[in-house]
């Protein structure tokens, strides 16, 4: 018979009770997935049976109104059979009956937010891109909504990074949904001809604007951060700090057009925060380059053998018309296949 000491005991308990913690953690996690999937599989086959009765009998828009009545009768207190909910049934089945690859994905979220992005998205792959970070992140309602309506999709696609190449598998995915290509500034009381002075004073003024234009998870630690470099010194414009991917974020304003030189001072930027700023538990820094306007094919050949990671955008002070994305998309075989790499990686 083993004999422990009762410090190795203790132990040996508190590592047993730890281990049944997430035995029932995953438990129970894995019961709220089935019950969900259980439930979008109702509401999915209730969507069918309205769509196919109507098809066979004829029947007109007064069904939904009638099963709604009749199920609250006979199910009291049970929520999800009002008029609207079995509206949205109806147009669920409609809308993804033809998309074999996107049914499985619909059971993996809750029914909530299934619902604002069939009815917010109309693009298949964008559906596909809303549904699988959903569920790779954890999106909130909240959060899922913030996204749609920064266009992430589209920003996941067009913005300029070379994050696949310098930020490891775990955090690059999101490290690109965190960059836009566009940012819009429309809240600064600028006019159009201004210094990159006063477009970095104005968005410290507006910090909280600024803050929500950049996304979920950035804070701000300091304007004109400095750095010192054999009895010299540098002043990143701002330095942000983004709480999942736990790194710090340097911003540089351009009011001009990108210049391929301006990637070489961000890698030297990065480089010095790096070397004397990050913690030990924090991940490299990543820079951002946010100029006036920019020409894509320049900015790809001055990312292309940068090895620190950085970004490029632009922004505009007033609230245009959203910008065609048509014709910097890519093919919808490349969006399938980019999307697909995003999905593999772990």
């Amino acid at each position: 018979m083993n004999q422990h000491s009762p410090d190795d005991t203790t132990n040996l308990y508190k590592d047993f009770v730890v281990d049944i913690k997430e035995k029932i953690s995953k438990a129970q996690h894995n019961a709220l997935k089935s019950v969900n999937k259980e439930l979008i599989g109702l509401y999915w086959d209730i969507g069918k049976s309205i769509v196919d009765r109507q098809k066979l009998h004829g029947w007109g828009k007064s069904i939904v109104q009638n099963l709604s009545q009749d199920l609250q009768k006979e199910f009291v207190g049970i929520k999800g059979f009002s008029v609207q909910n079995i509206w949205n049934m109806r147009q669920f089945y409609i809308e993804y009956k033809d998309h074999e690859k996107l049914q499985p994905l619909v059971g993996e979220i809750s029914w909530t937010k299934n619902v604002l992005i069939f009815q917010k998205c109309k693009v298949y792959t964008a559906r596909e891109f809303y549904l699988s970070m959903t569920k790779k992140f954890g999106w909130t309602k909240n959060i899922l909504i913030h996204q749609i309506e920064n266009q992430s999709y589209e920003q996941y696609l067009t913005n300029q990074t070379n994050f696949d190449k310098t930020i490891v598998d775990k955090y690059k995915h999101q490290a690109v949904l965190a960059v836009k290509d566009e940012y819009n500034f429309d809240f600064l009381e600028l006019g159009s001809q201004h210094s990159e002075h006063e477009l970095e004073i104005g968005l410290v003024y507006k910090i909280r604007e600024f803050l929500g234009q950049m996304g979920t998870d950035f804070s701000f630690v300091a304007n004109q951060y400095k750095l010192e470099v054999a009895d010299e010194e540098y002043f990143i414009d701002l330095l942000l700090y983004h709480r999942r991917l736990k790194s710090l974020i340097a911003i540089e304003l351009k009011i001009g057009k990108f210049r391929p030189e301006y990637t070489g001072k961000m890698n030297f930027y990065l480089s010095v925060l790096n070397d004397t700023i990050k913690l030990d538990d924090e991940n490299p820094s990543i820079g951002i380059i946010i100029c006036k306007d920019k020409k894509r094919t320049i900015v790809e050949y001055a990312l292309k053998d940068s090895t620190q990671p950085i970004g490029v955008a632009t922004y505009k002070l007033t609230e245009t018309l959203p910008k065609d994305f048509e014709n910097i998309l890519p093919s919808p075989q490349q969006i399938s296949e980019r999307l697909q790499i995003l999905l593999d990686d772990k």
